[in-house]
């Protein structure tokens, strides 16, 4: 109990001395010990590190998880070591919702059967959303928060420690000046009126005793001086591995855009995919046969691909191979024939269709009847229907 005792007023008295150091030098009236630059440096660079990492990893679990409800449920549950639920992704949701719509409101009709496809694609979408979402957890904000939550909490106790040590250094020195000037003095030689032998014994007692009380601050200062030198490396060492962690961080960087790389080109994918299976729906629209536009002519050369002339038919153009036999002996209009500019890669679902590779540029024109989505497209001796969201009208 006595030992307690004593190191707890061993502790309050350092604390004690702490405190009055540090608020001395707050008001200028204690001399404070300055790192070198490169330490400086070191330290603001780890300052920036950390409240960078902070902000890059918040913004990026909003980019994951919108939902601020949903953040603050996983954050529970990662603090109680407990398994996350798993969650519905909103395109989830939204193929559940399509394709419970479709069946109330009829699988078999163009628009029950366009909500099944739309739905089957969602559904898609969404499972690559939750597989780019965990790769993304794992791979990028792991680490993070594997650094603010590690490394940057052992830096930052070592920097404290740090303090301490230095707030120790400046008292000693403090300490060792008054203890040099009260010396000085005590040793100074009396005046006339204080020549007799009583102030000249009291003068060499205070004397001697000040010369034990500078050799104990010179102790003191010299041991000061060594645990803060030692601790002033250790964090050196810490601080000089932001480099390391700068270099994992750059790693988690990669994989995390390598993740999103993928995850958008699987989106696209199925997107294309899904265009690709409503283009070859027949066209089923309840509404107006007039033309949406007036008809192409030599005159309108900016007219766009939203303002071709077509007339929707439920039929089209008929079944592919009927088609593909009346292309080949439809001949181009003598004028609304334009120039194209293909847009992305198309392969061609049948015999009456035309395949279309990225950039190349090819004659387009419409013919009375044709479904609005699509035209007729000439390269060379080849013709075939292309669909109109894969070019950029030109002339």
């Amino acid at each position: 109990m006595d030992f307690n005792m004593k190191k707890l007023a061993s502790d309050a008295g350092i604390f004690f001395t702490r405190a009055v150091q540090f608020t001395e030098e707050k008001f200028g009236q204690a001399e404070k010990t300055e790192l070198d630059a490169h330490f400086e440096n070191l330290l603001a660079r780890a300052d920036s590190t950390k409240n960078w990492t902070e902000r890059i990893l918040r913004q990026t679990e909003v980019l994951l998880q919108p939902n601020p409800s949903a953040r603050v449920e996983e954050f529970l549950y990662e603090k109680l070591d407990r398994k996350v639920p798993s969650r519905v992704t909103n395109g989830e949701l939204l193929a559940q919702y399509m394709a419970e719509a479709a069946s109330e409101l009829g699988p078999g009709t163009p628009y029950g059967k366009t909500l099944i496809k739309v739905s089957e694609a969602e559904k898609r979408l969404g499972a690559a959303e939750r597989d780019f979402i965990h790769t993304a957890s794992l791979s990028f904000l792991t680490p993070l928060r594997n650094f603010l939550e590690g490394d940057w909490k052992t830096i930052s106790k070592e920097r404290r420690l740090l303090q301490n040590r230095r707030l120790d250094l400046d008292a000693c020195k403090a300490r060792l000046k008054k203890a040099k000037a009260a010396e000085a003095k005590a040793t100074t030689v009396p005046d006339f009126q204080e020549t007799r032998p009583r102030n000249y014994i009291l003068s060499a007692s205070a004397s001697a005793l000040w010369n034990d009380e500078v050799d104990k601050a010179e102790q003191e200062l010299r041991v000061a001086q060594t645990e803060f030198d030692r601790q002033a490396e250790v964090t050196r060492l810490l601080l000089e591995g932001i480099s390391s962690t700068h270099v994992n961080h750059l790693r988690c960087l990669h994989e995390f855009v390598k993740s999103q790389t993928t995850y958008y080109a699987q989106c696209y994918r199925h997107m294309l995919d899904l265009q690709k299976q409503l283009g070859r729906f027949p066209g089923t629209f309840v509404g107006t046969t007039e033309p949406a536009s007036p008809p192409l002519s030599s005159t309108s050369p900016t007219t766009t691909a939203a303002t071709m002339p077509v007339v929707p038919t439920g039929a089209g153009l008929g079944p592919p191979e009927e088609a593909a036999l009346c292309l080949e002996e439809v001949a181009p209009p003598a004028s609304g024939t334009r120039k194209a500019r293909v847009l992305y890669d198309y392969e061609a679902a049948d015999s009456s269709e035309l395949a279309l590779l990225a950039d190349e540029l090819i004659t387009v024109y419409s013919l009375p009847g044709m479904d609005p989505d699509w035209l007729i497209g000439e390269r060379g001796n080849k013709k075939g229907k292309v669909p109109v969201t894969y070019l950029e009208l030109l002339s």
